[in-house]
């Protein structure tokens, strides 16, 4: 039986409003270790990180906050649970591609967000991004290997460096235009080119708040619960995901645990759960 390695981050830093280290609780409140041995995955749960004294850091980019101190305590959690590695899920993590890329170099991150600030992974695991502020990378991901879903407010000085970079992104117009399917089959295409293991990195906030209101940074126009539902059963079909961070839910905002019980059933789908099955007819 396939095992699910679970590790909990529990940080309030990067965020204004106080709640999210209630977000791994909250996870386990909704059964995420029941929904992943529900489709047959073996569930090892490491308990949540104990976070060393967050300092203060320099940085000319007022969206940094003190996020410096857990960079290094999850990268080195990501080196011990790849030791034992089917499946990663670490949840609340800022620093998410730092769990597999030292050992992976050909890890192929994608992240699913609405709103993203220059102290997250996209910033910190590739080369032209890294901040004094921050420890080095232990090994950064080439831009073209970074695909992102679901942009729809993005902090200026993370904008400038994307234009300038070659991250794929793919913002609410593309998919509005295009739809997500097209896009997102286009980027595993690239991961199976590049023989790569695919990291998803899914924030709360890729979601309409309609339907996942426990996040600070509530942007309208998010994806519907159908078309989230999509996006994880074509990742579960393409069988490239090798680990998952789940970021940013904040319970002190949810409504009755809703948010927290969708992104349970999001991992669900990911993971293989679907409505029916549909099995190949032949012509």
């Amino acid at each position: 039986m396939p095992k699910t390695i679970l590790i909990g981050a529990p940080i309030d830093s990067g965020q204004k409003r106080p709640g999210c280290l209630m977000g791994p609780a909250a996870y386990r409140v909704a059964g995420l270790a029941r929904e992943i041995v529900a489709e047959g995955h073996g569930v090892d749960d490491w308990g949540d990180l104990s976070l060393p004294a967050l300092h203060a850091v320099t940085c000319a980019n007022p969206a940094v906050h003190s996020l410096a101190g857990t960079f290094r305590l999850v990268c080195d959690s990501g080196k011990q649970c790849v030791i034992e590695w089917d499946f990663t899920g670490v949840w609340q993590a800022p620093t998410d591609v730092a769990l597999i890329s030292p050992t992976y170099p050909t890890a192929l991150p994608i992240r699913y967000a609405s709103a993203t600030t220059t102290y997250n992974s996209v910033a910190l695991c590739v080369q032209n991004f890294t901040f004094d502020a921050f420890p080095p990378f232990p090994a950064p991901v080439p831009a073209y290997r970074i695909c992102m879903f679901g942009i729809r407010s993005v902090d200026p000085a993370e904008q400038a460096a994307m234009l300038v970079a070659d991250i794929q992104v793919n913002d609410m117009r593309v998919i509005d235009e295009r739809g997500l399917v097209a896009p997102l089959r286009e980027f595993l295409d690239l991961v199976r080119r590049e023989g790569g293991m695919l990291h998803v990195s899914l924030d709360v906030d890729f979601l309409d708040p309609a339907i996942a209101p426990a996040v600070g940074t509530t942007v309208p126009g998010g994806t519907t619960f159908r078309e989230a539902h999509l996006v994880m059963e074509v990742l579960h079909e393409s069988g490239l995901v090798t680990s998952l961070d789940l970021v940013e839910l904040n319970p002190f905002l949810d409504d009755r645990g809703m948010t927290a019980r969708l992104m349970v059933d999001l991992v669900g789908s990911l993971m293989g759960k679907k409505v029916f099955d549909r099995p190949t007819r032949s012509k």
